[in-house]
């Protein structure tokens, strides 16, 4: 049997041994959770347009329950902090759908990827609904759809990289975004009057920041790899442009807001998530909306299949998510199910669906290897005491990878052991 078909097997096993939780009646435990949190909704909720800019696009990010902002391990950055494209792995490409309420759906196509310390990646999203209209008589007099499709450019650098301490990394989206509504009819004559969609059609040009950082802290196990993440960001900063047939206005405020997020790997295979983000409206500060809130836990069952879930709090209404991700011939796939109420008063169960392809790191796993390879030869010579031999070994290493700090922690504590060798041979001469 070969390895994609063990995959195969391996993944429908873990997606049967899930079922059940998938077949729960939640809707007592969520009523209960959305009476006990009725406090958390506030007065300004839902008065911000581009509304398709708080849906998530589907795939891990989702799965995690949107605690993400200090995770950002994978090509869904770009929504949640712009800064994480210069500390990915891999170079990426990615489709996801997401179905929603009322038939409609969220579509993505999405790519990344680095170049040393500069990050760069992009995606385009479409939110697409049926619109259709019906007379007084209940005949239908017209068919088309609404949509809100964004663009978005991103770019990020990480500064004073390190061994440990991985540095700090700052990015940006530069985004644009297009409601589009169709024009509808006349009350009196059902007549579908020219360019009326136009007038509430909007235009909005907006911004993301973010800032990501990574190092060990509580670590009880061996890896390069570091084990916990901060991450800072605020998200749709701009304006929207409405009224293009009449007097263009300004008065469409965006969903801004600005998110904190952690993630610690408490072991190799189980990575926790947070995160805590607090919306707000730029034209009015004084109109801002409650909090929200979200957490996550990945397990990694073997090195391709992985099982997420998360929780998260917006308003009084909970959203559970439980997904599942495997791998197969370098494209890892996503598949997510959510039971949502905080998109509709009754229970809401959502299916996502996401696939990424791995087009590679640039050698980067490569490169690390043959550094490690050269720092244990260097530790091999120097415990022969072929210091000369265990120098070169690291100062090769030091060639590949500049930032390789127990590499450079090796040479100046040899160093300083060859000048005091030499003090006390001259001191006994």
């Amino acid at each position: 049997m070969n390895l994609s078909v063990k995959r195969i097997l391996y993944f429908f096993l873990i997606t049967l041994a899930l079922k059940p939780a998938f077949s729960l009646d939640l809707t007592d435990m969520t009523d209960s959770l959305a009476g006990t949190f009725l406090e958390l909704s506030g007065e300004n909720e839902g008065t911000t347009g581009f509304r398709s800019l708080l849906i998530p696009q589907g795939g891990r990010s989702e799965s995690l329950g949107g605690a993400y902002t200090g995770l950002c391990d994978d090509i869904s950055y770009i929504d949640y902090n712009p800064a994480a494209s210069a500390i990915l792995e891999q170079t990426e490409i990615a489709l996801f759908h997401n179905t929603w309420i009322a038939d409609s759906a969220m579509e993505t196509i999405a790519a990344t990827t680095r170049f040393n310390n500069f990050g760069i990646g992009g995606k385009i999203s479409c939110f697409y609904v049926p619109f259709s209209e019906y007379d007084a008589f209940g005949i239908k007099t017209g068919s088309a759809y609404y949509s809100e499709t964004t663009a978005v450019f991103n770019a990020a650098y990480n500064f004073h990289p390190g061994y440990r301490f991985r540095g700090l990394s700052l990015g940006a989206n530069l985004k644009a975004g297009w409601r589009s509504v169709p024009d509808y009819s006349d009350n009196d004559t059902n007549e579908i009057i020219s360019d009326s969609g136009l007038t509430q059609s909007a235009l909005a040009f907006m911004a993301d920041v973010g800032v990501l950082t990574q190092f060990n802290f509580a670590k009880f196990y061996y890896s390069r790899d570091t084990n916990f993440k901060v991450g800072l960001s605020l998200n749709n900063l701009g304006a929207a442009i409405t009224g293009f047939t009449d007097s263009i206005t300004m008065d469409d405020p965006l969903p801004s807001s600005i998110g904190l997020g952690i993630s610690y790997k408490i072991i190799r295979p189980v990575t926790l998530a947070l995160e805590f983000r607090q919306p707000f409206n730029l034209m009015d500060l004084s109109e801002y909306q409650m909090f929200y809130a979200g957490s996550g836990v990945s397990v990694d069952i073997t090195d391709f299949i992985s099982i997420l879930g998360g929780f998260q709090l917006k308003g009084a209404n909970p959203r559970f998510s439980l997904g599942s991700e495997f791998e197969i011939l370098k494209m890892r796939f996503n598949i997510n199910y959510t039971l949502d109420l905080t998109s509709s008063i009754n229970p809401l169960n959502r299916i996502s669906l996401s696939a990424k392809i791995k087009l590679g790191d640039k050698n980067r796993h490569v490169k690390k290897t043959k550094v490690d390879e050269l720092y244990s030869q260097g530790m091999q010579f120097y415990s022969q005491m072929e210091y000369d031999k265990a120098m070169d070994c690291w100062k090769e290493a030091l060639e590949l990878d500049k930032y390789f700090d127990p590499a450079k922690e090796a040479i100046i504590n040899t160093e300083k052991y060859l000048k005091m060798l030499e003090e006390i041979n001259i001191l006994n001469l």
